[in-house]
């Protein structure tokens, strides 16, 4: 493909930009929330939410966790499979608690709520491991 004055270098310099930004923004990034709510000492709900970032993420990554993959290129199926080191990684990472108490009629009830709010992090795929880091 040439451009008007014949200068066919400009045209494959074009396509390789558009190309590498594609793959620039294809980085392995994704945003990650996690929720854990007990109501009166028992589970009531447990949500895990990942979702691929639609935009580059900044910042540095640190304190990384590595996960068997199980031969999967999906972030999901990696960490359902390794949830319970997954979710251990996470409480380290730090969560917010949320504690509400009442009683009422001398009938005590609580509900406690361990939230990670929406955090991106760095996903690389290798042929067995998957490593996980969040950016500051």
């Amino acid at each position: 493909m040439r451009s008007r004055n014949g200068n066919s270098n400009f045209s494959l310099s074009i396509c390789s930009i558009i190309l590498f930004n594609s793959l620039a923004l294809n980085a392995g990034e994704y945003l990650i929330s996690y929720r854990y709510s007990v109501k009166n000492a028992i589970l009531y709900n447990e949500t895990l939410d990942i979702s691929k970032a639609m935009k580059k993420c900044t910042g540095n990554a640190y304190d990384s966790i590595t996960l068997k993959t199980n031969k999967s290129k999906n972030l999901k199926t990696v960490i359902d499979f390794n949830s319970e080191e997954f979710i251990e990684y996470i409480h380290k990472l730090g969560l917010n608690l949320t504690h509400k108490e009442k009683t009422i009629n001398l009938h005590n009830s609580f509900t406690t709520i361990l939230t990670l709010k929406t955090k991106c992090f760095e996903v690389s795929f290798n042929d067995n491991f998957v490593k996980i880091s969040p950016l500051k």
